[in-house]
């Protein structure tokens, strides 16, 4: 038996979960918890204190990304959990797993409110932003509401939860026996559920019929860590794969049967085959809903849906069968049949015409990329970076044009090597995504490339980094714009534009002045020698590259970018 505060029993049944790190800025009614966290450093968990909460929203996202676990983050009263928003929202629209602790005023002073300095309604706050969230109105169901916040966070589709802990909840102390704390596996599935055995056979039917299939993967097969399956199910069958922007990396961009998302091959691949299964995906606005000119004819192709989450299937394609289910149970599944019913299959007509369509496509991008005209040009720089960093690097991209020039040189090799916050287009999340990444893997090189707009949200970060010794190279296309505002304007307004050009802001003196290592480039053939001195630094390191500003500004399929956003809009 012992006596312990609510905090520690909250850090507690953290340890049992194996959570290592936990995100925040630390506050006075949060003390309870990270006190407790400061007493059991030597049981594997620390505090990672950040400068601003949204990155550590960010950072706590990123590890689950990364890991595959659940990140943790936290918040004190009112202006603490409000700073988490961007970042958990940004999870949340990504089905990214996160636990999310704030803290709140006395419990005799909230719900309703009490006139207290800083009380925020939390729970309303955080309830569309989070799959579950509770008040933990009671020391006795501390325990009980974190095991349910990791099964909330785990169970069907992915994301984050949030947890409301009054101060005094967290002050008061009680007596626990040890078995008070059980194991993960008593309390939440482990591994995820199976499809309906007769709808994979009918699938499996369909596949195997099919003229042309093709497998269009999502988030969801990282997620469940499935892409060893995906990889083998793909070689046999010999079908192309079309990973969307969230899944990169799930199988090497380099694979013969792979197609970079939006890419003409990609593209051409989905317009022209007979049969899809998609896994882990619900066909959302990067995907262009399922619809022609990104996909085939309605009515023609038949789709099979895969998903963990029962209520996202058929939500914007019509399905010929869909299956809930998790997507590395479902794949080993379909696996299992395909080895019985039919021998393995050479690449087919679809993937190889592809293949060369997406070549074509993609060598005059190349050509950019070693292009040694002054200003640098945008796909120059993300070709250098790209060339420069080994494979298995962690990429970070963060920003609007230079995260579309990204795509096309900016090649992913590993699973879960890849972090964007493509879908909530949040701007600031490469530092601490970056961060994160350094901390779960600090074998590997990380770096980050973004437009000198998004560096701006988060720099201060420079700090955290510098502070807890992880070294990261951010790279900075700087442009002096929002450029992906900016051009927008120009095409939607008249050549008018209002509120999107910088002044010429030095972030490399920004880098130096928080002790990490800053340099600025302007000539093309400075970017690799400047890499490696940023390396060779051992710092955390800022590389302020001055791009082509008309170049930055227009990305070729900005025009298709613009008509997703403002779809249905009557522009003058």
């Amino acid at each position: 038996m012992a006596r312990m505060t609510g905090g520690e029993v909250v850090v507690r049944c953290l340890l049992k979960e194996g959570v290592k790190y936990v995100f925040g800025v630390p506050g006075a009614q949060l003390l309870p918890l990270t006190d407790a966290i400061c007493k059991n450093r030597d049981r594997g968990i620390d505090f990672i204190h950040n400068r601003h909460e949204q990155a550590s929203a960010h950072m706590a996202d990123a590890w689950a990304r990364v890991t595959g676990q659940p990140g943790v983050c936290t918040g004190t009263v009112g202006p603490g959990a409000t700073d988490l928003v961007p970042g958990v929202a940004a999870a949340y629209v990504e089905s990214v797993p996160m636990i999310v602790l704030t803290a709140q005023t006395q419990s005799w002073r909230s719900y309703p409110s009490h006139g207290s300095t800083q009380e925020c309604d939390q729970l309303a706050l955080f309830s569309g932003i989070t799959k579950w969230n509770a008040s933990v109105n009671s020391w006795d169901r501390i325990g009980e509401l974190v095991r349910q916040a990791f099964r909330m966070a785990l169970s069907g589709r992915p994301g984050p939860v949030h947890l409301d802990l009054p101060a005094d909840i967290l002050f008061q102390t009680g007596e626990l026996e040890e078995d008070a704390f059980p194991e993960p596996y008593q309390y939440r599935a482990i591994e995820g559920p199976a499809g309906n055995p007769a709808l994979v056979e009918k699938a499996v039917e369909l596949l195997l019929s099919a003229r042309d299939p093709l497998i269009h993967a999502g988030g969801g097969v990282l997620r469940s860590g499935a892409w060893n399956e995906l990889r083998d199910l793909a070689e046999h069958l010999g079908t192309p794969v079309t990973p969307t922007v969230g899944a990169r990396g799930v199988l090497p961009d380099d694979h013969p049967l792979v197609f970079k998302p939006s890419g003409y091959g990609a593209i051409g691949a989905q317009c022209e085959a007979d049969v899809v299964l998609a896994i882990g995906t619900r066909f959302g606005e990067l995907d262009g809903w399922g619809n022609p000119p990104f996909w085939g004819e309605k009515g023609t192709q038949r789709f099979i849906q895969v998903d963990c989450a029962p209520e996202m299937i058929g939500v914007n394609a019509p399905l010929e069968i869909g299956i809930a289910g998790d997507a590395r149970t479902v794949l080993r599944q379909i696996m299992d049949l395909v080895k019985k019913t039919a021998p393995a299959r050479k690449a087919g007509r679809l993937a190889t015409e592809c293949r060369a369509t997406e070549q074509a496509w993609r060598s005059e991008f190349e050509d950019l990329g070693r292009s040694d005209t002054e200003p640098i040009h945008p796909l120059r720089l993300v070709k250098e970076a790209r060339d420069f960093f080994p494979r298995d690097s962690m990429i970070c991209v963060d920003g609007g044009n230079i995260a579309v020039w990204a795509t096309y040189l900016m090649d992913v090799y590993e699973p879960r090597t890849f972090l964007w916050a493509g879908d909530m287009g949040h701007l600031g999340a490469g530092l601490p995504y970056a961060l994160a990444a350094r901390l779960a893997c600090p074998e590997k090189q990380v770096f980050i490339i973004h437009g000198d707009g998004s560096f701006l949200f988060m720099n201060q970060e420079l700090e955290t980094a510098r502070r807890h010794g992880l070294q990261v190279i951010d790279i900075i296309a700087n442009d002096q714009a929002y450029g992906m505002i900016k051009q927008g304007q120009l095409a939607a307004c008249g050549g008018r534009v209002i509120g999107v050009d910088f002044y010429d802001t030095r972030c490399d003196k920004m880098a130096e002045s928080m002790g990490c290592y800053g340099e600025r480039i302007e000539k093309p053939g400075q970017i690799r020698p400047a890499l490696q001195r940023a390396v060779d630094s051992g710092l955390p390191a800022v590389l302020d590259v001055l791009v082509d500003k008309e170049a930055a500004l227009n990305p070729p399929d900005f025009a298709t970018i613009v008509d997703l956003w403002l779809q249905g809009c009557e522009l003058g």
